[in-house]
């Protein structure tokens, strides 16, 4: 029995099992995908060995991840099915598809670990939301799912009704972020600055400043207030976005993700 495997090694599913290989032996390791030639290929790289189909891997795995889109749920799991048992972690990182909407599916009991990653997994850097029944888990058991998570990034605890809201924060706002370093080198380019300088000027920017909130602890309002002189620069930037309604077009746009949310379910 391998302690994690996979079914779908899309972007998502082979971020998180290079990230697993940071502190997991391949041997301990397996997957399986549709495509044979994806699968060598991914074995090539990293060592870990594919099964033959779907149902052999959820067998072989103490741990399972399914790692593919909603909309393949239903066939994955009627192959799975007979294969998954009680004693078995399942972990779906599919968006909009509840713990009980899943338990139903199986139509059994299942240990079931409902997460939502982002695509800074790919990285490292991935944040990922995570709900479970802690009361259905062993010590060893959560710190596996902890070992799982934070071996790409960070995690939080969170409880299921907030789910939907977890997408809003850290699942889709990645894009949210891309389009402020876009639209942010496309003015430095504007005065002059060469748009590879830019790019690498704004990104590590943001790094830096995600930094600072991460690790001084400190409101992010207060460390915008520090770089904030009077009467100077930063203040006047601070009052056009202020102006031209920056808070109000990402809560809107957190509005929309979270109302599409609502509608996957």
């Amino acid at each position: 029995m391998k302690q994690f495997g996979f079914i779908g090694m899309g972007n998502m599913g082979y971020a998180i099992l290079k990230g697993l290989l940071k502190t997991t032996a391949p041997d301990q390791l397996i997957f399986s995908a549709r495509n044979k030639a994806h699968m060598e290929q991914v074995a090539a790289e990293t060592g870990v060995s594919y099964a033959a189909d779907n149902e052999t891997c959820a067998k072989e795995s103490s741990c399972l991840v399914l790692a593919v889109k909603p909309q393949q749920f239903d066939t994955v799991i009627g192959e799975i099915r007979d294969a998954v048992t009680e004693d078995q972690i399942i972990i779906s990182i599919a968006p909009g598809i509840t713990i009980a909407n899943l338990q139903e599916r199986f139509g059994k009991k299942c240990r079931i670990v409902r997460a939502m990653p982002n695509t800074p997994a790919l990285v490292g850097e991935g944040m990922t939301g995570v709900c479970y029944d802690k009361t259905l888990f062993s010590a060893e058991e959560e710190k596996r799912i902890e070992q799982l998570f934070t071996s790409f990034g960070r995690m939080t605890v969170v409880d299921e009704k907030l789910m939907d809201a977890v997408v809003c924060a850290s699942g889709s706002s990645p894009a949210y972020v891309y389009m402020f370093i876009e639209a942010l080198a496309d003015s430095a380019v504007k005065y002059g600055i060469p748009r590879a300088d830019a790019y690498k000027l704004v990104a590590q920017t943001v790094l830096g400043s995600a930094k600072m909130v991460l690790e001084t602890g400190e409101h992010p309002g207060l460390l915008k207030d520090k770089v904030c002189s009077p009467g100077g620069t930063t203040i006047a930037g601070v009052a056009a976005l202020e102006e031209y309604g920056m808070r109000n077009a990402v809560i809107k746009a957190t509005d929309a993700c979270y109302a599409k949310c609502k509608g996957i379910q």
